[in-house]
C-alpha cells in the first residue's frame, strides 16, 4: 500500500492555507486603517461621544466596586474591633477583680494596724485573733476565734476590738480555739460608767442593735452622746470588776427618765460593730471577779485553832446577811486530850 498525502488531502490542506492567509491579511489591513484614520478629528469625536455615554456606567461601576471594597473593610475592621472589645473586657474584669482583691487586702491591713497600734498603747498582755465563726440566732450572740489554750487563752479573759473597744468575754476555750460572749448578748451585763458625770448603771445586752444601762441614778444628767466605759469598780475582798476600767462601750442615744422612780434608763450604740468582728484582741493578763482560790477566806484552821500562814480570816455574816465592817475570825474550840 502506498503511503504519502493523497490529491484530495494536499487540495483541501492548500484551500485551509490560503484562507489563513487571506484572514490575516485581511486583519493586518484593518489595523492599519483603524491606526490610520484613529488620528483623524472624526473618529476622535466617535471616541469621545462613545466615551461620555458610557461615562455614567463607568462611574457606576467604579462606585459601586468601591463600596463593595468599603464594606469588605468594614466587615474586616468590626471584625479586628470586636475581637479587641473582647480582649479588653477580659483585661477589665481582670483589673477590678485585682483591684478589689487589693481594696480587701487594703482594709485588713488597716484593721490589723489598729489593733496592733492599740496592742501598743494598752498595759495589758494581749493575744490577737481572728474571728471565724458566729452564732447569730434570735437568743444568742456568740463568735469562735482561732486561738485557745496553745496561746495562753483562759475562761474569763476579756475581748476588745480595735479602738479599745469592749467586746465581750471568753466563755469556752479549746486547744486552738475559744467562744466569745459578746456584750449584746441578753445575758451579758457589764457595770458602765458615764465619762463626763461618773453615774455608773448595768449595761445589759439585747439583740437588736443597742445596749441598756439601766438603774442609773435619777440625780444624774446623762446626755445624747455621752460616752460609756467599763468602771472598773473594786468590790473590796479580793473582789474584782470582770472587767478593765476605761473600756469603751458605746454612745448614749437615748435616755427614758420617770419623774417619779429613783432610778433612770440609757440605750447605747455600741462602739464598734458586734455583728461584723473580723479581729479582735484577748487581754490575758487581767485578774477580774474573784480571786485565786489560794487568796480567798477561809475557815480551815491548824490543830491549835490558828490559821494558816498567808490566809485570811473567814468572815461570819451579821444578822441582817450583810458582813460587818471588820472581818471577825472564827473561834473554835481548843482542842482536848483524851485522858
Amino acid at each position: 500500500m502506498a503511503s504519502g498525502i493523497g490529491p484530495i488531502d494536499g487540495f483541501f490542506g492548500t484551500r485551509r492555507a490560503r484562507r489563513r492567509g487571506l484572514a490575516y491579511a485581511l486583519l493586518l489591513a484593518l489595523s492599519v486603517l483603524l491606526m490610520a484614520f484613529s488620528s483623524s478629528a472624526p473618529i476622535v469625536e466617535l471616541q469621545k461621544g462613545i466615551g461620555f455615554a458610557f461615562r455614567p456606567i463607568q462611574s457606576a461601576i467604579t462606585d459601586l466596586a468601591r463600596e463593595v471594597g468599603s464594606i469588605a473593610g468594614a466587615v474586616t475592621e468590626i471584625d479586628q474591633l470586636r475581637r479587641a472589645n473582647e480582649t479588653l473586657q477580659l483585661d477589665n474584669r481582670r483589673l477590678a477583680a485585682e483591684n478589689a482583691r487589693l481594696a480587701e487586702i487594703k482594709r485588713e491591713n488597716e484593721l490589723l494596724t489598729a489593733l496592733l497600734q492599740l496592742r501598743g498603747g494598752i498595759e495589758y498582755q494581749t493575744v490577737a485573733a481572728s474571728v471565724i465563726g458566729r452564732e447569730s440566732s434570735e437568743f444568742r450572740r456568740v463568735v469562735s476565734i482561732d486561738a485557745g489554750t496553745d496561746r495562753g487563752l483562759k475562761v474569763g479573759d476579756v475581748v476588745i476590738a480595735a479602738g479599745g473597744a469592749l467586746a465581750g468575754r471568753v466563755i469556752e476555750v479549746g486547744a486552738n480555739f475559744a467562744n466569745v460572749l459578746l456584750i449584746n448578748d441578753t445575758s451579758s451585763t457589764v457595770i458602765g460608767q458615764v465619762q463626763s458625770s461618773a453615774a455608773t448603771g448595768e449595761v445589759i445586752g439585747q439583740l437588736g442593735g443597742v445596749l441598756i444601762m439601766q438603774n442609773i441614778d435619777s440625780t444624774e444628767r446623762i446626755r445624747i452622746g455621752e460616752e460609756v466605759v467599763t468602771a472598773g469598780i473594786e468590790l473590796g475582798n479580793g473582789v474584782r470588776s470582770l472587767y478593765p476600767k476605761g473600756l469603751l462601750i458605746g454612745q448614749v442615744v437615748d435616755v427614758t427618765r420617770d419623774a417619779n422612780a429613783v432610778v433612770q434608763t440609757a440605750y447605747l450604740q455600741p462602739a464598734v460593730e458586734l455583728d461584723k468582728l473580723e479581729y479582735v484582741l484577748v487581754i490575758t493578763d487581767y485578774q477580774g471577779g474573784l480571786p485565786d482560790p489560794a487568796r480567798q477566806p477561809t475557815n480551815v484552821t491548824n490543830p491549835d485553832g490558828t490559821l494558816p500562814d498567808t490566809e485570811q480570816p473567814f468572815v461570819t455574816p451579821g444578822p441582817s446577811g450583810t458582813q460587818p465592817p471588820s472581818a471577825t475570825p472564827l473561834v473554835l474550840p481548843t482542842p482536848t486530850t483524851a485522858p
